[in-house]
């Protein structure tokens, strides 16, 4: 068992994340993109944005999600996990 005292912030962070990746892989299965693929980590929130309105739309579409048939909803998850 680890010890909360000689965790860091760094290391307790990988924690959650490691295990928040158990839990939704557990109930949502295996994607097949990797977190690089779906993140651009050289977004720059400040600089102006010089998409289209259409081009927008586009890439909200793109960007959707849809879960796979059978998947629970988000309230059968929020209930599963508060009990």
């Amino acid at each position: 068992m680890t010890i909360l005292e000689n965790l860091t912030v760094n290391d307790l962070e990988r924690m959650i994340d490691a295990r928040i990746d158990e839990r939704l892989i557990s109930l949502l299965g295996q994607f097949e993109l990797s977190e690089d693929a779906l993140f651009d980590f050289d977004f720059d929130a400040e600089a102006p944005d010089t998409r289209t309105w259409e081009q927008v739309k586009q890439d909200i579409e793109r960007d959707r999600w849809t879960p796979p048939p059978g998947a629970k909803s988000s309230l059968a998850l929020l209930r599963e996990a508060r009990t």
